[in-house]
């Protein structure tokens, strides 16, 4: 569904990605771990076009992403979450799940209302539909960030850091949604330092580092390689 291709982002000297191929299977849930500054956010900046890549090229859905910019991303089956939500804070709840709907999604009013309505219903929130999106608790933010994104009407949804600052059974809840989300036939890339959250959900991980792919494979197996224990515990002789 994804193809990066010996992608790099460079900013002067500083490689933050620096020859990444990646590929991500229409259906599953790709979970991306790594350390701080490894470059997972700038990675999810060059998929949504927020950034251009130094060299290296995408494809989605066999097309190339390279000169679309990040709505025609949007518009062509690309959402995302951000890590910090930024919503519109003197709007309501709904307002703001529309706006995604209309200018994300490129609906009509009318049926920019449905789909906002459906998003918000998905991600738990129809309760809060009145409410100003400035006055909502934490998890109330990051499932206005997934109804957002939802409402862009995604094949492929990129959610970055969703899970970080919720408490245990906040956490669950949000992974009930994003199941939920996943079972309906959307594919999922996800990055989070929740660990214990991803190995709920998803069906690959992926782990980079210093600018490139370390591993990946089956969350169990990527968990038990030597080279993953290393990068976040040090060398164990």
């Amino acid at each position: 569904m994804l193809e990066l291709q010996s992608i790099k982002r460079h900013f002067g000297a500083l490689k933050v990605i620096d020859g990444l191929d990646l590929t991500v299977e229409r259906g599953e849930v790709l979970g991306i771990l790594g350390p701080n500054g490894a470059g997972k956010s700038t990675l999810f900046n060059l998929i949504s076009g927020n950034l251009p890549p130094t060299s290296g090229r995408i494809f989605f859905e066999g097309k190339p992403l390279n000169a679309a910019r990040p709505w025609t991303r949007v518009r062509s089956g690309i959402g995302r979450s951000f890590q910090i939500p930024k919503p519109f804070v003197h709007l309501t709840v709904f307002e703001n799940i529309l706006v995604s709907a209309a200018h994300g999604a490129g609906l009509s009013l009318k049926h920019a209302k449905a789909e906002a309505a459906q998003a918000m219903d998905l991600a738990a929130l129809s309760s809060r539909a009145d409410t100003l999106a400035g006055d909502l608790s934490l998890l109330d933010l990051k499932r206005l960030e997934l109804a957002k994104a939802l409402a862009t009407r995604p094949r492929l949804l990129l959610l970055d850091e969703i899970a970080g600052g919720l408490t245990d059974s906040e956490c669950g809840e949000l992974l009930d949604i994003i199941s939920s989300v996943h079972g309906k036939g959307v594919t999922v890339v996800w990055i989070e330092h929740v660990v214990h959250a991803l190995m709920r959900v998803a069906t690959r991980l992926a782990v980079i580092a210093e600018g490139g792919l370390i591993t990946t494979g089956p969350p169990r197996e990527v968990l038990e390689d030597r080279r993953v224990h290393e990068l976040y515990l040090g060398a164990v002789e």
